[in-house]
């Protein structure tokens, strides 16, 4: 998060919502109101030195307005909800930048059909609540692996009874035979007018991508909230900074950004998980090996630019703009 206005922040509380889900509701410091959260919008979290993350705003009320974020235990994690569960405490105090919206919803839609995996839901029940309020018509998709690991069900059941423009439908994978959520059957009868989200796991991104690969491409939205970035191979290779002229040896098993930070480089930096994109770098020479969860496929074609905090290199030298 360098170079970046933040704000201090105190948890005021930690509720447990589901199976290894943790909400946290965040007040500043000096108990002034936060900044405007639109819908789908994440803040990026200062966890202490390096340690970085972004998370959706699911809500922004109270008095003073307040932000709550639901972070997810990842068996896998690199230390950011790892520390949220395990050593993190209400009264404790953080940083956060102000929100930025790379997932934004379409307030003037005639249909928004939205579909949730685990802990996507966060940025997509946030739109349902927007929606709502806006009067829009809205269909929910929320599916989990089973019941105990689905956040706020109780809330958005009762807003969903309690709603005139929308409905729920709610799939666990244990009690169809261990069949996941059919995005395909989902989407076959929505208007080619609506717009459509999803956010949830890489499984349920890339079948929901497939499925929608015939509408309008601006009528198709989603989210990821984890890069691929360990999936393929990695080899060492050779980063080249333009504008200092120095040169840095990446392992396989170091980011880019690692490499810069370790030797004193100070570049912007958010999620470190190829989600946030302050990291965005140009590329001057070279191929870069995208392994973000951000960029377009046209955007990765041109090779232009690249995310260093996951991304590597798919040749022995790569120049940045850096």
């Amino acid at each position: 998060m360098s170079e970046l206005p933040l704000t201090n922040v105190r948890v005021k509380s930690m509720t447990l919502l589901a199976d290894s889900i943790v909400s946290l509701l965040l007040e500043a410091l000096d108990g002034s109101d936060l900044p405007a959260a639109s819908a789908g919008s994440h803040i990026d979290v200062n966890l202490g030195g390096k340690l970085s993350r972004c998370y959706s705003v699911v809500r922004r009320d109270g008095a003073p307005k307040r932000y709550e974020i639901a972070v997810a235990k990842d068996a896998r994690s690199r230390g950011g909800s790892r520390h949220i569960h395990e050593t993190l405490r209400v009264g404790d105090i953080l940083q956060i930048g102000a929100p930025r919206n790379l997932f934004p919803l379409v307030e003037d839609a005639s249909l928004s059909v939205l579909i949730a995996g685990g802990i996507g839901i966060t940025p997509l029940w946030s739109m349902v609540q927007r929606l709502e309020t806006l009067g829009r018509s809205w269909v929910l998709h929320y599916a989990a692996r089973d019941r105990s690991r689905v956040a706020y069900i109780s809330d958005i059941k009762a807003f969903s009874e309690g709603s005139t423009n929308g409905k729920l439908h709610v799939h666990f994978d244990n009690e169809h035979g261990g069949q996941a959520l059919d995005i395909g059957a989902v989407l076959r009868d929505v208007p080619t007018d609506a717009h459509v989200y999803c956010c949830g796991p890489q499984s349920m991104l890339d079948t929901f991508e497939a499925a929608t690969a015939a509408r309008p491409a601006g009528t198709v939205h989603l989210e990821r909230f984890a890069s691929t970035q360990h999936q393929g191979d990695s080899q060492e290779f050779t980063v080249v900074l333009a504008k200092s002229g120095q040169s840095f040896e990446v392992a396989p098993d170091q980011s880019i950004l690692d490499v810069l930070l370790e030797n004193g480089i100070d570049v912007p930096f958010g999620c470190m998980q190829g989600a946030c994109g302050l990291c965005e770098t140009r590329v001057l020479d070279g191929t870069p090996d995208h392994r973000d969860s951000l960029l377009s496929a046209e955007a990765r074609a041109t090779g232009q630019n690249m995310l260093i905090c996951c991304s590597r290199s798919r040749t022995p030298v790569l120049t940045l703009d850096a």
